[in-house]
């Protein structure tokens, strides 16, 4: 922890993931910061927006700076021709993609949704484009995905033309652990929040484990049951098969990747107090989601941590607890969801300058 320059002043390190469906992380970052110095002026404020690896990655990333925004034409999950986001670094060996830039949910009416039919081929093309234009090192985020294809459209983009990967390092931001197959895998997880029936699940998943006796075989490896291969509807499933194909290959917890991108621990250094939040903390929190990362390496560093959340319940409180971290809610009085991601940012300023004020008591 960083000694204050005064008995009065602090260093507060922001460091929140997006309120899903409603602001970014950066938002978010930047109305808790703008609360804070409502209730406490004179304190440095420290900014460093994250994500899971799923929408919001880009945005997190390249607020850390050193990054140069670049687009590609690919197809959308329904292979629709788009125009997609992707980063590379101010001296050109470095990309970060996102996978739901290209075959993300977002991209996808409710409608619209067809999980028999998506694809994640516009992400292959999306990471070929960037290994085409002469990146060495591929940072890919592969939440958000409307997919359950087993990363088959992903492969068929990327090793077309027999393309070398064999000069590429290749980190994966993930943040599940599921396998690609069975009831804890991609199509009963995450299936039906994707538009899948229980038949389209049973579908999905007898599909996925044809592709994997064949992809398996092809490749010499078994991935099926590795940690994550289910995630991204089996994209890490396909990633994990090739990763031969790479010079290297990680498949890392997405905040934790993501903290390493923007310097966090630099930041945490000089930190008195950490703020982290997203959407809602709640059980799914104590399962590598951002508040809990942030919390850990908060502890580690000796230094104390809150978590905000839109929505707060008992397990996430316990979650955190256990890590030593303060779960506070923003929300001011009963409302429905709606109603709170309708609400903008204001509710997380106001929170921003309570949070302060209840810090000066100490």
């Amino acid at each position: 922890m960083s000694d204050a320059q005064t008995p009065y002043r602090r260093t507060v390190l922001i460091a929140p993931d997006s309120f899903k469906g409603s602001l970014t992380s950066v938002q978010v970052a930047r109305a808790l910061a703008d609360g804070w110095a409502r209730g406490r002026p004179d304190d440095e404020v420290l900014l460093c927006p994250l994500a899971d690896g799923g929408e919001g990655t880009l945005a997190a990333i390249e607020t850390a700076g050193g990054w140069e925004r670049q687009t590609a034409t690919v197809s959308d999950p329904l292979e629709r021709e788009i125009s997609a986001r992707w980063l590379r670094s101010v001296e050109g060996s470095r990309a970060v993609v996102e996978m739901a830039q290209a075959s993300g949910l977002s991209r996808v009416a409710p409608g619209e949704r067809d999980p028999i039919a998506a694809t994640s081929i516009g992400t292959g093309q999306l990471i070929a484009a960037a290994i085409d234009a002469g990146v060495r090192h591929v940072t890919l985020g592969i939440g958000g995905s409307a997919t359950t294809d087993g990363g088959f459209g992903l492969l068929h983009a990327l090793l077309a033309d027999d393309r070398d990967l064999s000069g590429i390092d290749l980190e994966v931001a993930c943040d599940v652990s599921n396998p690609l197959l069975g009831p804890t895998g991609a199509a009963a997880t995450y299936g039906p929040q994707k538009g899948a029936t229980p038949d389209d699940v049973a579908t999905l998943d007898k599909r996925n484990e044809a592709w994997a006796d064949v992809l398996e075989a092809r490749e010499g490896r078994r991935e099926r049951d590795t940690p994550g291969a289910g995630a991204a509807g089996g994209v890490g499933f396909a990633l994990l098969s090739i990763q031969d194909r790479f010079r290297s290959f990680a498949l890392r917890p997405g905040v934790e990747l993501l903290m390493d991108e923007t310097g966090f621990d630099s930041k945490l250094e000089r930190a008195d107090l950490v703020i982290t939040g997203e959407g809602r903390i709640d059980a799914q929190t104590a399962y590598g989601k951002t508040a809990l990362g942030v919390a850990k390496r908060a502890q580690t560093a000796g230094v104390p941590c809150i978590a905000v959340g839109g929505g707060v319940d008992v397990d996430g409180i316990e979650a955190l607890a256990a890590v030593g971290a303060i779960a506070v809610p923003v929300v001011e009085r009963p409302q429905s969801v709606d109603e709170a991601m309708s609400a903008g940012i204001d509710p997380l300023v106001r929170c921003g300058e309570r949070l302060a004020r209840l810090t000066s008591l100490w």
